[in-house]
């Protein structure tokens, strides 16, 4: 049996259908407007306000392609300068090195002024100025608007430059937080905090550290040496080795 269309049947049905079907007419020519650049005729068309919508659409469209080239053509000048602020660097040319490191840090973003500061404590510790270049890597690691892991940098830099001036409690405080597994200055923060442990007598404590340490595959071959020799002559036990005990892992 054929089946029967199915009609609309009440005038709110038929304007409804028939709306849609304008709609759908609409799309296409400003689809066809669009792909044929004649945004004049669809202004003329469906009045200023659509053709008002369609031109800021491809102003905003055109005002974006331009930032994005113009922040892209920005960074590669600034990553321009910095790496020729490192060839100073490298080439022991201090004086320029340091010009070209202060004018980053002033009109550079936060991580490129970041970076400048840092490179120029290093310059002021190759130098033999541990105070400037405490000074530098304090300022680096007060900053809020410096990314977290600069400020980790900065405040691991500066400790190691004053440890001998700090009380030992003041550097456990200030490196506590970042002499943890699974932090990218375990290491580091941790042989600090290990030995301040030591110089405040809580050898346990020290002890305990320095073999986690020692376990931890992410903390560099060096610190993990050092730390199990540490955790040893402390009475701690440090484990196997991590490679010793993925080969023993695999042979069973």
């Amino acid at each position: 049996m054929a089946l029967i269309p199915k009609n609309p049947t009440t005038t709110a049905e038929r304007n409804a259908e028939r709306r849609a079907a304008q709609e759908q007419v609409f799309l296409r020519e400003v689809d066809d407007a669009l792909r044929g650049d004649d945004t004049l005729r669809l202004v003329r068309r469906y009045g200023v306000p659509v053709g008002a919508v369609i031109v800021l659409g491809l102003a905003g469209l055109a005002g974006w392609m331009a930032w994005t080239n113009h922040v892209a053509a920005e960074a590669g000048q600034k990553g321009e300068a910095f790496a020729i602020a490192l060839d100073q660097v490298e080439a022991g040319r201090w004086e320029p090195a340091k010009a070209s490191l202060g004018q980053i840090a002033a009109t550079g973003g936060p991580g490129y002024a970041a970076s400048a500061k840092l490179v120029e404590g290093g310059v002021a510790l190759d130098q033999k100025k541990p105070d400037d270049a405490a000074k530098i890597f304090a300022a680096v690691s007060a900053d809020p608007k410096v990314p977290q892991a600069y400020r980790d940098l900065a405040t691991v830099r500066e400790v190691a430059i004053r440890f001998d001036q700090l009380p030992p409690q003041q550097v456990i405080d200030r490196l506590k937080p970042l002499a943890v597994p699974g932090n990218a200055w375990f290491g580091s923060a941790g042989e600090l905090v290990g030995v301040a442990e030591m110089k405040a007598g809580r050898k346990a404590e020290a002890g305990a550290l320095f073999a986690q340490m020692a376990k931890d595959s992410g903390v560099p071959e060096t610190l993990r040496r050092r730390a199990r020799q540490l955790a040893t002559e402390l009475g701690v036990d440090p484990g196997e080795e991590p490679a010793a005990a993925a080969a023993q892992a695999l042979a069973q």
